[in-house]
C-alpha cells in the first residue's frame, strides 16, 4: 500500500526551478532512495514533505489524504520525522534534554528518560539519556537525533546522507535499525551518494536531475556505477594516477602536539609523519578525533612547536597561514561555508581571499578586480562549477559546486603541498570523480598531497599510503595497498590492527 505521493510538485527560485513536475511515491513499509547530483533538487523536495519549503505548484497526500504541511510541526504530526546530514544538538546539555527540546510536549524528565532507555534498547542503539552530548562520539550523537525521531513513531523517517560521519561497524548497526523498522511498517525516505549503499539497503530509487525525475530502478539490480551514471546521464571515468616515484620529503611533523582550542574538541599528542613529493596519503578517523585540530596546526591558524612542522627543510611551526600559503603549503578546510568561503561574498572576492598573494591579484594596497575575476572564471570553468557567473555569492552555490570550487581554487595554485579535508564530503559522484582525479593529478606533478577523509572508499582509491587518527593519536603511515576497509574501520574505533 502506497503511504506518501508526490503529483506534480514544483518549485522555483530567482534563476533557477529547484524541482520541475516531480511526481513519485513511497509505499509503506519501504526503504526508497532519492538520488541525483549536487544540485539536482533533492534537498529542496525533502523540504517540501517536511514542511520547510512550500510548493509552487502540485500536491501531495499522506495515507489517502491531501497532505500540505505548513511548517515541520504539522509534518511530524502528521507521521513524518527526518534525521538531518548536520546534527542540531546542543553541546552543554545532556541526551533527555537534547530530545525534550525536539517533541511537542516532552514528558517528565524522569519519564523520558526511561523512555530513550527503551527506544535505545529495542533497536540496538545503546544511549545513556545522563551524558552530556559534548561528550558523545558522532555515531552517539547520530543516535540521538535517531531516537528524538524514534519517540515520535513516524511513518516516514527521511534520512538525509546519514552515514558520512560512521565507521564501517556503526553503519552496520544503523542499517539493522533501519530494516527493523522497514519491517515494523515504517517508510524510510534514503539520501545517500554511497551508492553501495543504496543497493544493500534500498528497494527501490527515484533518480532527479537538473529538477525532473529522470527515471527510477531497483539498486539490487544496478551497479554502483550504472546508478552514478542515471543521476549525471554521461558515462563516468574512474580517476587515475600515473606512476610516480616518491620524491624527498616536502613536510615532515615531528612530535607535534596541541591542545584542542575547542572544549569539546580533541587535543593532538605527538603527531608523526613525513610526506613525500608525489605522495598521496590518506588520513582516515571518525569526525571528532582531531581532524579540525590537525588541519589548523598543518594550516597555521593554530601554532605549535617552531620544530614541531618542516616544510621543505624550513621550521614553520611558528608562522601563520600566510607565510605557509607564500612558501607553498596550500588547505581547504572540511566547513566550506564561513572557513574555506565567505558566504556573502561573491565567487570574485572569495578567490581573493586565497588567492591574493600567490596570484598577484593585488599591487601596492590596490585590488586588481579583473584579475580576480579571470582567476575565478578560470576555476569555474576547469571544474565544472555550475553558477550563472563569477558575482554570485558563495552561499548562492549548492553544496557540491561550492567545494569544486574551492578545492579547483587551491589546486589551480599549484601547490607544493595540499591539505584538503572532507575533499568529497556531501558530493555527488561526478565531482567526485572530478576532484579525486585533480588531487591524483597535483601529486602526479609532484606535489605532495594529505587527505583527511572519513569516506574510507574514497582513501582506498586515491592514497598511496594511510594513518588513522584516534582520540588525537595518529598511527605510523603504512602503504594503502592490501589493507581492507575493516581493518581500517576497527582502527578508527580505536582498535590496534
Amino acid at each position: 500500500m502506497t503511504l506518501i505521493t508526490l503529483n506534480g510538485l514544483t518549485k522555483a527560485y530567482p534563476g533557477v526551478i529547484a524541482n520541475d513536475d516531480v511526481s513519485f511515491d513511497i509505499d509503506k513499509g519501504e526503504v526508497h532512495a532519492l538520488l541525483g547530483e549536487n544540485g539536482a533538487g533533492k534537498s529542496t523536495l525533502v523540504k517540501m514533505i517536511y514542511g520547510l519549503v512550500k510548493p509552487d505548484s502540485g500536491q501531495m497526500t499522506f495515507n489517502g489524504e491531501i497532505f500540505a504541511p505548513a511548517e515541520p510541526r504539522a509534518a511530524r504530526i502528521a507521521g513524518v520525522a527526518m534525521v538531518f546530514q548536520h546534527f542540531s544538538l546542543f553541546e552543554a546539555l545532556n541526551v533527555a534534554e537534547n530530545i525534550a527540546l525536539g517533541m511537542e510536549n516532552p514528558p517528565k524528565p524522569n519519564v523520558l528518560s526511561e523512555q530513550i532507555r527503551n527506544v535505545s534498547t529495542k533497536y540496538g542503539l545503546t544511549l545513556d539519556p545522563d551524558r552530556l552530548v559534548g561528550d558523545l562520539s558522532v555515531g552517539e550523537r547520530q543516535r540521538v537525533e535517531i531516537i528524538r525521531c524514534l519517540l515520535q513513531d513516524p511513518k516516514l523517517l527521511i534520512m538525509d546522507e546519514p552515514t558520512s560521519v560512521l565507521t564501517p561497524q556503526e553503519v552496520d548497526v544503523l542499517f539493522t535499525t533501519l530494516r527493523r523498522l522497514r519491517d515494523e511498517g515504517t517508510s524510510i525516505l534514503y539520501i545517500s551518494h554511497k551508492l553501495e549503499e543504496i543497493k544493500a539497503l534500498c528497494e527501490r530509487a527515484t533518480i532527479l536531475r537538473h529538477g525532473k525525475v529522470v527515471g527510477t530502478c531497483v539498486p539490487k539490480d544496478e551497479t554502483a556505477k550504472s546508478m552514478a551514471e542515471m543521476m549525471v546521464g554521461a558515462k563516468l571515468k574512474t580517476p587515475k594516477k600515473s606512476a610516480t616515484k616518491f620524491g624527498a620529503p616536502l613536510l615532515v611533523v615531528e612530535n607535534m602536539s596541541q591542545k584542542s582550542i575547542d572544549p569539546f574538541g580533541t587535543s593532538l599528542k605527538n603527531i608523526t609523519f613525513n610526506l613525500r613529493a608525489g605522495e598521496v596519503m590518506g588520513v582516515a578517523g571518525v569526525a571528532g578525533n582531531g581532524q579540525d585540530e590537525l588541519m589548523l596546526a598543518l594550516s597555521g591558524e593554530t601554532l605549535t612547536d617552531a620544530e614541531s612542522v618542516k616544510l621543505e627543510g624550513a621550521f614553520m611551526g611558528q608562522s601563520g597561514p600566510v607565510e605557509r600559503r607564500l612558501r607553498g603549503l596550500l588547505t581547504a578546510p572540511e566547513e566550506r561555508l564561513g572557513h574555506a568561503a565567505a558566504p556573502d561574498m561573491s565567487l570574485t572576492e572569495n578567490t581573493l581571499l586565497s588567492g591574493f598573494q600567490r596570484q598577484k591579484l593585488g599591487r601596492r594596497g590596490f585590488v586588481n578586480k579583473a584579475g580576480a575575476a579571470a582567476f575565478a572564471q578560470k576555476i569555474i570553468e576547469e571544474f565544472d562549477v555550475r553558477t550563472p557567473s563569477v558575482r554570485n555569492t558563495a552561499k548562492s552555490l549548492s553544496g557540491g559546486n561550492l567545494q569544486k570550487f574551492v578545492v579547483g581554487r587551491e589546486v589551480l595554485q599549484n601547490p607544493t603541498v595540499f591539505i584538503v579535508n572532507q575533499p568529497t564530503w556531501g558530493v555527488d559522484a561526478a565531482a567526485a570523480a572530478s576532484i579525486r582525479q585533480a588531487l591524483l593529478e597535483l601529486a602526479s606533478g609532484g606535489a605532495g598531497v594529505l587527505v583527511i577523509s572519513q569516506d574510507l572508499d574514497e582513501l582506498m582509491e586515491i592514497s598511496d599510503t594511510f594513518a588513522v587518527l584516534s582520540e588525537g593519536n595518529m598511527s605510523t603511515p603504512r602503504p594503502a595497498k592490501g589493507v581492507t576497509v575493516e581493518e581500517i574501520g576497527l582502527m578508527m574505533g580505536g582498535t590496534k590492527v
